[in-house]
C-alpha cells in the first residue's frame, strides 16, 4: 500500500508550484545548488583541525569550475542572525578537474563573526554562497625547482594546497618551509606536513613556536636556509610579519623573487576626486568626498543598495555606471564606459557621475 502524503506537505508543494516565481526559484525547489543567479555550495563535512581551526568541505553547485590554480582564494558567504556575512578564504584543497568538492581552511579569530561560527557553528548540509577562485599567490607551472615558505598562522592554507598539488604529482622540488605558531597543538596540519616530510627527500619544514620561542628572526634566515637568495619565495601570514620580510628582501634587492598573500581588504587612501553621485532610478543625489565609496554614498542618500560581503569578494552591491568615471580603490584602476558594471563598495566617484538604481 502506497504511502499517505501528509495533507499540509502536499498544499504547501502546491502552493509553490501554482505562486508565480523566477524561474531560478523552481529550480531551487528541484535542486537547493541549481541557481542561474548566484553560485552555490553545500557543506558536506566540518573537520577540526586544532582547537581553533577546521576545515569546512564543500560540493559546489551549477557555474563551478575545477580549474583554479593551488594558492588561489574563494569568497563564501553563510546566513548568520538573517544576513549573509562574506569572507574570502584560501582553498586548501589541491584542484581536480575531476574533483566534486572544494576545501578551506579557516581559524576562529576572537574579533571574526563569521570566522568563528564557520569554525564552531556551521553544519553539514548547509547551503552557502560562493565566489570563483581568485588571487595571484600561486604555485607556478611547472614549478620551480628550489622554492622557500615562509608562513605563520593559518597563513599555512595556500601552501598546503601547493604541497597537496605536487606531493599528489609526485613532483615535489627543493622545498624548505618555515612555519610560524604560537604553540605545537595550534599548527594547522601538523601530522599532514609530518607525514609529507617523511615521504619526500625534497621538503624540509622547520618549526617555531613563538609563544616559547619568540618571532622569526630574518637575519637568521641563512642559518636557515643558506641558499634563501637563489630561491623563489611565497610568504602568507599576520601583516606584521609580511612588512618584515616585505623589508628584509628589499635591502636584498630581492623583492622581484617574493610572493606575498594578505588576508585583508586594503583599499588606497588617495581614494577619488569626489563629486555629485546621481542615482538616476530612484532620483536621489548626493555631494560625496573621493574616500566615500558609492554604497556608503547610496546608503548615506537613503537609496535601497545591495550589498554582501563589502569587501569586494561577491559581487552583490554591482550597479550599472551611466555616465561618468568611479575609480577602484583596490588598485587605482578608473572605470567610464558607459553602461559599464561596477562594485559599489570598493569605488569612489571621480567628479560627478550616475549609477542606475
Amino acid at each position: 500500500m502506497a504511502a499517505t502524503i501528509p495533507w499540509e506537505r502536499l498544499r504547501s508543494a502546491g502552493a509553490k508550484l501554482t505562486t508565480p516565481l523566477h524561474p531560478d526559484d523552481y529550480l531551487r525547489l528541484l535542486n537547493p545548488l541549481w541557481s542561474e543567479r548566484e553560485l552555490r555550495g553545500l557543506v558536506v563535512d566540518v573537520r577540526p583541525e586544532t582547537e581553533d581551526a577546521a576545515t569546512l568541505v564543500t560540493r559546489p553547485g551549477w557555474g563551478w569550475r575545477y580549474d583554479h590554480r593551488p594558492g588561489q582564494y574563494v569568497g563564501i558567504g553563510v546566513q548568520v542572525d538573517g544576513r549573509f556575512q562574506w569572507r574570502s578564504y584560501s582553498v586548501s584543497s589541491p584542484p581536480r578537474r575531476d574533483g566534486r568538492t572544494i576545501a578551506i581552511t579557516v581559524r576562529a579569530m576572537p574579533e571574526g563573526r563569521l570566522s568563528s561560527h564557520l569554525v564552531n557553528g556551521l553544519a553539514p548540509g548547509t547551503i552557502v554562497r560562493l565566489a570563483l577562485p581568485e588571487g595571484d599567490f600561486v604555485l607556478p607551472e611547472p614549478p620551480p625547482p628550489r622554492m622557500l615558505f615562509l608562513v605563520g598562522g593559518s597563513g599555512v592554507t595556500p601552501v598546503m594546497a601547493m604541497l597537496r598539488t605536487m606531493a599528489r604529482r609526485g613532483s615535489m622540488p627543493d622545498v624548505v618551509m618555515h612555519y610560524s605558531s604560537p604553540t605545537a597543538e595550534r599548527m594547522i596540519f601538523r601530522e599532514e606536513l609530518a607525514a609529507l616530510e617523511a615521504a619526500h627527500d625534497g621538503l624540509t619544514v622547520h618549526r617555531l613556536h613563538t609563544d616559547t620561542d619568540g618571532m622569526l628572526e630574518l637575519s637568521d634566515l641563512g642559518a636557515l636556509c643558506p641558499d634563501w637568495r637563489e630561491r623563489e619565495t611565497w610568504a602568507c601570514g599576520p601583516g606584521p610579519m609580511l612588512d618584515a620580510i616585505t623589508t628584509h628582501f628589499e635591502q636584498a634587492g630581492l623583492e622581484g623573487r617574493l610572493h606575498l598573500e594578505r588576508f585583508s581588504l586594503e583599499l588606497g587612501g588617495d581614494g577619488g576626486e569626489g563629486g555629485t553621485i546621481t542615482f538616476r532610478t530612484s532620483g536621489k543625489e548626493i555631494e560625496v568626498d573621493g574616500a566615500t565609496t558609492v554604497l556608503e554614498a547610496g546608503e548615506e542618500a537613503g537609496v535601497g543598495m545591495p550589498f554582501g560581503c563589502r569587501m569586494g569578494i561577491c559581487h552583490t552591491c554591482t550597479l550599472t555606471l551611466v555616465s561618468g568615471r568611479v575609480r577602484d580603490l583596490r588598485n587605482g584602476e578608473e572605470l567610464h564606459q558607459p553602461n559599464e558594471q561596477v562594485q559599489t563598495c570598493v569605488t569612489a566617484a571621480v567628479g560627478d557621475c550616475t549609477l542606475d538604481i
